[in-house]
């Protein structure tokens, strides 16, 4: 009868020491990272994701989008691969927790911070108002439109639902404050229809101790105290009455900053006319606009207008002696 020998070769491997090497090769997920995943299974209130962890990952439905989510099926659909952020570090039962909001909102900083470079006009529905302003979603952030940048006639609370035009005025991710203007959207569009040196015709909306903000189409200008008369003016109300029509004529157009300056002194055929003699000034508004309009290209050319004119009377009266 043969004897068999078994002999058993202690390799010198444990679990514990397979658990070890299986840790070394595993990766290692801080909060913060973006990771891909794949999602194997949708829960009624969440999902779990497969991101090469050793236990699965939860995103909640809360962290599914920037905007609200009823059902994850709006956003997920299983076996689906993506993106994720991990939130959260592994939780007692060493699950971390996942989310693709915070990665929209990364984006959408970076974007509207894109826009506010490029001084972009943007279109969005108000969707509440309170009694500072009004409230607008850009790039799913929530935006505020101050009440003195909404530029309507119609009462703040009729404004929910309904579209404007914005351009950005301060974004801030840190302080989380995206702050918006309808008044410089309405005043970029306009401008572009205006030029320096135009004469239009406005009516006064407001008056101040320095001015009157008179408004031109739609959106409002400032008639400087300096700018009204050559005659010294102690207040516009001395002038002007609210509802009041005139011509002014436009000197300057601040699309930054969303200005519009007027005058009616340099419409003054003689000075004090728009104080003793206003339909003077009216009846004369194009010639003078011209004559301003004249001398302002003469300036930029670098040439005084006066010297051009003597220049040109001399030329006039050597030809004629010679003649």
């Amino acid at each position: 009868m043969l004897s068999q020998n078994t002999n058993t070769i202690d390799i010198g491997f444990t679990h514990d020491d397979f658990a070890a090497l299986l840790d070394k090769y595993d990766y290692h997920f801080s909060p913060g990272d973006i990771v891909a995943g794949t999602v194997f299974s949708l829960e009624p209130r969440g999902a779990l994701i497969d991101i090469g962890a050793k236990t699965a990952a939860y995103i909640p439905i809360q962290e599914m989008s920037i905007n609200r989510v009823d059902a994850p099926e709006e956003v997920l659909q299983s076996n689906e691969t993506r993106e994720f952020f991990i939130l959260t570090d592994e939780n007692e039962d060493g699950q971390l927790t996942l989310s693709i909001r915070r990665i929209e909102y990364m984006r959408a900083w970076e974007r509207v911070r894109q826009l506010q470079t490029e001084d972009a006009t943007v279109r969005s529905l108000v969707f509440a108002t309170n009694r500072g302003g009004a409230l607008v979603r850009i790039e799913g952030l929530r935006g505020f439109i101050p009440g003195s940048h909404i530029s309507t006639r119609k009462p703040k609370e009729d404004l929910v639902g309904e579209e404007l035009p914005l351009k950005f005025l301060e974004v801030d991710e840190d302080r989380n404050r995206l702050v918006l203007s309808h008044r410089r959207a309405l005043v970029e569009r306009k401008m572009n229809r205006l030029e320096v040196g135009e004469v239009v015709v406005g009516s006064v909306r407001g008056i101040k101790p320095y001015g009157a903000f008179i408004d031109i189409g739609g959106v409002s200008g400032l008639l400087h105290i300096s700018e009204i008369s050559h005659d010294h003016i102690d207040t516009p109300h001395s002038v002007f009455n609210v509802n009041d029509e005139l011509k002014v004529m436009i000197i300057d157009l601040d699309a930054e900053r969303g200005r519009i300056s007027l005058s009616t002194k340099q419409l003054e055929p003689e000075p004090g006319d728009m104080i003793n003699n206003r339909d003077q000034v009216y009846d004369k508004a194009e010639e003078m606009a011209q004559k301003y309009r004249e001398k302002m290209l003469a300036q930029q050319e670098g040439v005084n207008p006066e010297s051009q004119e003597e220049a040109i009377e001399e030329e006039e009266f050597v030809s004629a002696t010679e003649e």
